[in-house]
């Protein structure tokens, strides 16, 4: 399905294309808005057809809705088939989907820790191996991948989501080194608390103290998107987490992880 700009405009091919993954709410509807506003073409992923379908009718550009569950294999499948597609190629991949899960894991739903790392790390893995092939193959393109500042430490109580973003993070560092000189791109995005409907389905706005410390999508996106433009391979949102990081990357994890399971047991 497509909504904005008649199809036609397509056959001119004078805009990029970039796929937004976990599009439908939250950081992934503001990339999507932004990118439409800074002259992308865009296509749209996540399980919702009928928020897809709403958002693609409010943005100034031609869109493409894809709606996929990217836990299930053939909806996955369908997703990185669209990301080889030679014919209408991405200039940029941005894998924001994810979601995360809060408590003590030897209590918490196993099928779902199970479907937390396969929507935070599997697909991820497989959607930009999908996309970054025809990226360097043409010599341009990019990657952003949304990963959390949660991946500088172990995570207490937060303990499948912590992990997988630590995955997500040393990952798109390793292959930000892979791909450099070749002109494509791969930014990982560590944003602190930030004010979505990811953290109100995980049960987690109690966890991170002061209202201060949590930031709007807006400021996240367009830092990312400022430091993705800059070539940087880490892109992290605000001060207060970039001194966070620092000081998470510096002390010992036997502290760390101790003064994470202190405020998420608080935020219980």
């Amino acid at each position: 399905m497509t909504a904005g700009r008649p199809t036609a405009y397509r056959s001119l091919m004078t805009r990029p294309i970039a796929l937004v993954t976990g599009a439908s709410a939250g950081i992934g509807t503001v990339f999507a808005q932004r990118l439409a506003n800074d002259g992308y073409d865009l296509v749209l992923v996540a399980r919702d057809r009928e928020r897809l379908e709403k958002l693609a009718a409010e943005l100034p550009t031609e869109t493409e809705v894809l709606a996929a569950d990217l836990t299930d294999a053939a909806d996955l499948a369908r997703v990185e088939e669209r990301c080889r597609d030679e014919a209408r190629p991405l200039d940029l991949l941005v894998n924001n989907a994810g979601f995360a899960t809060a408590g003590a894991f030897a209590e918490l739903d196993l099928d779902g820790e199970d479907r937390e790392i396969r929507l935070n790390v599997l697909a991820l893995v497989r959607l930009t191996h999908a996309a970054l092939r025809g990226m360097v193959g043409r010599g341009r393109g990019g990657v952003i991948n949304v990963s959390s500042l949660a991946s500088y430490q172990p995570g207490p109580y937060n303990a499948t989501y912590a992990a997988t973003k630590a995955f997500v993070t040393s990952f798109s560092h390793a292959i930000h080194e892979e791909v450099r000189g070749k002109g494509v791109t791969v930014t990982v995005v560590c944003p602190g608390p930030t004010r979505t409907e990811f953290a109100e389905r995980a049960e987690l706005q109690g966890m991170t103290g002061p209202d201060f410390l949590w930031q709007d999508p807006g400021p996240v996106v367009e830092t990312a998107l400022r430091d993705h433009r800059r070539r940087a391979a880490v892109s992290i949102p605000g001060i207060h987490n970039r001194v966070a990081a620092a000081f998470s990357s510096t002390l010992p994890a036997g502290i760390t992880r101790k003064l994470a399971a202190f405020v998420m047991s608080r935020a219980k």
